[in-house]
């Protein structure tokens, strides 16, 4: 079993941790831990514990832990190795109306594993390994506990070696369950898609413990709506995702790079746009504006694009043709080193400096959002002139991160700094998220791309989706009429009380 990674230390004793959203919080009654423990499982309420299980990675409650507090701990942490297990977790606390949050690598930035109203925290890190791979069809069946690194040696241990091709910049600290929870994105979507287009099929245990499976038999099925895209996203509020089936891919035997500068965020944008429409889809197209270009590449007054692509050679012989076509045409563009590329590559997944910004009184944070090309360039322009237009404002800055023929993602950064007073800190989190969110979703564009919803952006989701909204609280009353799955997310109402971040 891996262990899930900590952002950073808590500043207190295990004993001495605090509870800092200060919700109402549920605690097991009599005779359930007994029956938790009958199950099988581990179960465990030490102190040290149940503080790590009371954060994530959410940037927030850095600051929070240099003030030895997390966001909430649950009451006991339990810890399955079988589905049957969580199966008979799930139905005892379902009975006694219990709330259960799943975790895993605990590495999501928006808050989605904090077991806001406390109860069992469902701790899936022990419920890990690769079942099964079938090298004719191309598929694995994996449990959900498993992290990056240990799904990805297992494939490639098999046979001449195979990969996910999911590369997402928490891989390390990551596991197959939260990609699927949240619909992550690995760095390498452009070429292999995002999680959602990776999955076939799921082992699913629902809240009153009934264990379903969807799917999965096949390619492509005409049976209904597709039951597996209802849980690749939900964050745990409509059930417990136990096992996934999963298409995997040889290992890439060949491999190129590009880079390119442009005189305009807007011409990259341009030159991505055009590389898809030709149908070339190299695996990385990451394009970075003046700021973030200066900042990653040591190239200031000009904004980065680099390529990268792993596939057969005629195919990547074929798509960097394409690339070097639509970029020479670009108004202002020019070639770069390619060493940039591998630049990208040794830093892609550092977030060292996270932790000690937020302690020394920065407040930081990204978020990334979806929209069509047409909306892109002046999404771009609105967002980083808003963000810094706002009072304590150091930076704000963005770069295009996953492309595909409709569309791309925005991933925009901010940070800034006042008084060192926690109200003004939180305050000034609040109104760059607002920022943000109120400009993504005027042009029409998603407000979240693969970071998820969680709790951070909960009050944001009822006004993105709409009367779509109230289909989501349909099924949440439908899958979990009880409602102790994951409660406090995605905005929708929760029986132990209103959310604590609205």
């Amino acid at each position: 079993m891996t262990v899930p990674t900590p952002v950073t230390p808590i500043d207190a004793a295990p004993r001495d941790v605090g509870d800092r959203l200060g919700a109402s919080t549920v605690a097991p009654p009599d005779g359930l831990i007994d029956r938790l423990a009958a199950s099988g499982a581990e179960v465990l309420d030490d102190d040290a514990v149940r503080a790590e299980a009371g954060r994530d990675w959410w940037p927030l409650a850095i600051a929070w832990a240099a003030q030895g507090t997390v966001p909430q701990r649950p009451a006991v942490v339990v810890r399955p190795t079988t589905t049957e297990q969580i199966s008979v977790i799930l139905a005892a606390c379902n009975e006694s109306i219990v709330p259960v949050t799943p975790i895993a690598g605990r590495s999501g930035v928006c808050g989605g594993s904090i077991p806001v109203f406390g109860g069992v925290a469902l701790d899936l890190t022990s419920f890990d390994g690769v079942i099964g791979v079938d090298e004719t069809s191309l598929t694995a069946d994996v449990r959900v506990g498993t992290f990056g690194p240990d799904l990805e040696a297992a494939l490639g241990a098999v046979g001449s070696g195979y990969t996910l091709g999911h590369w997402p910049q928490s891989m390390d600290l990551s596991t197959v369950g939260g990609w699927l929870a949240c619909r992550s994105a690995g760095q390498y979507s452009t070429r292999y898609g995002k999680i959602e287009d990776m999955v076939l099929g799921l082992e699913v245990v629902l809240a009153d413990g009934r264990v379903v499976r969807t799917e999965g038999h096949g390619p492509r099925a005409a049976t209904g709506p597709n039951l597996t895209q209802l849980f690749v996203g939900s964050e745990g509020t409509l059930g417990v995702i136990t096992e996934a089936r999963l298409r995997i891919h040889p290992l890439p035997p060949a491999q190129g790079r590009r880079a390119f500068g442009f005189t305009s965020f807007a011409g990259g944008l341009a030159a991505c746009r055009k590389i898809l429409r030709r149908g070339a889809t190299p695996a990385v197209l990451r394009l970075y504006d003046e700021v973030e270009s200066a900042r990653n590449f040591d190239q200031p007054d000009t904004n980065v694009l680099v390529v990268l692509d792993e596939t057969d050679p005629g195919l990547l012989a074929a798509t960097l043709a394409i690339v070097d076509e639509e970029c020479a045409a670009g108004a202002g563009a020019h070639a770069l080193d390619v060493a940039l590329v591998e630049r990208w590559l040794g830093h892609r997944n550092d977030v060292s400096a996270l932790a000690p910004l937020w302690r020394a009184g920065i407040v930081v944070d990204t978020a990334e959002i979806s929209g069509a090309w047409a909306a892109l360039p002046g999404l771009f322009e609105e967002v980083v002139s808003s963000l810094r237009a706002l009072e304590g404002t150091l930076a704000a800055s963005a770069h295009q991160s996953h492309a595909y023929t409709d569309g791309a993602c925005l991933y925009f950064t901010f940070a800034g700094r006042g008084p060192d007073d926690d109200a003004w800190r939180e305050r000034y989190y609040r109104q760059a998220w607002d920022t943000v969110t109120d400009a993504t979703l005027r042009h029409g564009a998603a407000i979240s791309h693969h970071h998820g919803i969680g709790l951070n952006r909960s009050r944001f989701l009822p006004r993105a989706l709409g009367s779509g909204f109230e289909v989501l609280a349909g099924l949440k009353e439908s899958f979990d009429p009880v409602g102790i799955l994951n409660p406090g997310k995605l905005g929708l109402a929760s029986p132990f009380g209103p959310s604590p971040w609205s």
